[in-house]
């Protein structure tokens, strides 16, 4: 029986080369060798492709839907055929036998499957053969100055003359924050002090309760985290540290899981984001990410800043703890969410 003949799983996945996330099973190289998008650009396109064709409902693309249908989303050989290509093919692009498919191909494939930008993106890095190494960025005396210029202590009617302070933080492509200022520190559940919070952002999310409280949309942070590390994980296969991390979070959170399982792709943009602070209360701030390469050509830091609109009471609330001392918390205990 071939890969189009025996019957899908209704999740979408492929049942011969499983998921497998959170079985705990790691090859030599440290990487679990059997969670789709990590340790291999081959098995990582296959998930990723069976992921967005489990997203796609057959109504939307102009194909009979119905109760009936044992498998969500597209079947192999509807996604082939509105793509244009055999389903042979198609077949050995999602088992990993395929290689390198053009660019057609994939421009194809992308329509068909309605991605976005970065998802394309994604796609086109994964049907690659490229392998670049994981970048090793450092945080340089230059970066944490400005960093810390960005939260300089103001006047409390600092808001009233444009120059109310920023919270800010750096971070890596595993989602290790490596440098912040005091008010980023601050607003973000206390990065400044180990014992308050895991300093990788994706762990905090998904392992700490107390994510859910500092942001209330925390189901668009935690995907925009999957997201993110999903993008990693396609750039760098070979990272082990990258590998660990999401064999840890896949084995210790359903939500994670879930999440993962969905092919959820992010990068980083600008817009508003919620936050909440136990003194100044929930804040709505604008936030942009600026980029500093680790050498020329290479991707390195992502800074995160964020901001209030002038005269705004976010902006008279970030005056007023960027002059108060940090709040002191009681110590809280780390816990599996999900």
């Amino acid at each position: 029986m071939d890969g189009v003949d025996r019957i899908e799983r209704t999740d979408g996945v492929d049942n011969r080369i499983g998921n497998g996330i959170g079985n705990g099973i790691e090859n030599s190289g440290g990487i679990d060798d059997r969670i789709d998008g990590v340790g291999g650009t081959r098995r990582a396109l296959g998930g990723f492709l069976r992921a967005r064709r489990g997203r796609v409902a057959p109504e939307h693309v102009g194909l009979a839907g119905g109760r009936r249908r044992r498998v969500r989303g597209l079947r192999r050989e509807e996604l082939a055929q509105l793509a244009g290509i055999s389903v042979d093919y198609y077949v050995r692009l999602e088992q990993g036998r395929a290689t390198q498919p053009s660019p057609e191909v994939l421009d194809a494939l992308a329509g068909a499957l309605g991605l976005d930008t970065a998802e394309r993106r994604h796609l086109a890095t994964l049907a690659g053969a490229r392998r670049d190494p994981a970048p090793t960025a450092r945080v340089s005396p230059l970066l944490q100055r400005v960093l810390d210029a960005m939260a300089l202590p103001r006047a409390l009617d600092s808001a009233r003359t444009g120059e109310t302070p920023m919270p800010a933080f750096a971070t890596n492509h595993r989602l290790d924050v490596v440098a912040w200022n005091s008010l980023g520190a601050e607003l973000l559940g206390g990065l400044a002090d180990p014992a308050r919070r895991d300093r990788n952002n994706a762990r905090y999310l998904f392992l700490d309760p107390a994510s859910q409280v500092v942001h209330p949309e925390w189901e668009d942070r935690a995907s925009e985290a999957v997201g993110q590390l999903r993008v990693a994980s396609g750039r760098y296969p070979d990272d082990a540290e990258l590998a660990a991390l999401i064999t840890e979070l896949s084995s210790h959170s359903t939500e994670f899981r879930r999440i993962w399982a969905t092919g959820e792709v992010v990068m980083c943009a600008a817009g508003r984001k919620r936050l909440r602070h136990p003194v100044a209360g929930l804040l709505t701030l604008d936030f942009e990410t600026l980029h500093v390469p680790a050498a020329p050509g290479e991707t390195g830091l992502v800074v995160h800043v964020f901001s209030a609109e002038e005269g705004s009471q976010e902006a008279v609330a970030l005056a007023r703890l960027a002059t108060a001392p940090p709040t002191a918390e009681p110590g809280h205990n780390r816990a599996q969410l999900g």
